[in-house]
């Protein structure tokens, strides 16, 4: 018979998560994972179901971990990065805004607009009260 001992890893924070260095949040992630595997193994052998109950919670547990490694190395990678950002980082926004023209471009006259503009400006009428 397998005997898993029990690991008391409670509800993992993320403010937690992200002080600790990388080196720990993969080992912390490696524990998650083996008290997972346990986990299932227990599931599948008709443990107690309040075993079973946990299995949820190290699945977040689990999530939080590798979301926070992968925020803290995207913040590491904007920091040094020069130039463009890889395509994964960059702003999302939509398809069409993407596309759109900048607002240098769009505000950009051809050379007939600029002169007729500055050949016949805009009147202003000073209006009495």
């Amino acid at each position: 018979m397998l005997t898993v001992l029990p690991i008391q890893t409670g509800k993992v924070k993320a403010h937690e998560l992200r002080v600790k260095t990388k080196s720990e949040l993969v080992k912390q992630l490696e524990e998650l994972k083996k008290d997972l595997a346990g986990l299932r193994v227990q599931q599948t052998a008709g443990g107690n179901s309040a075993k079973v109950a946990r299995i949820g919670v190290v699945r977040k547990a689990i999530a939080r971990v590798l979301t926070v490694t992968n925020q803290k190395t995207k913040a590491s990678i904007r920091e040094n990065v020069i130039g463009k950002l890889p395509k994964n980082m960059r702003e999302k926004k939509t398809r069409a805004i993407r596309r759109r023209l900048t607002t240098e471009q769009a505000s950009k006259k051809t050379v007939k607009a600029a002169k007729k503009a500055s050949y016949f400006p805009k009147r202003v009428y000073a209006i009495k009260a």
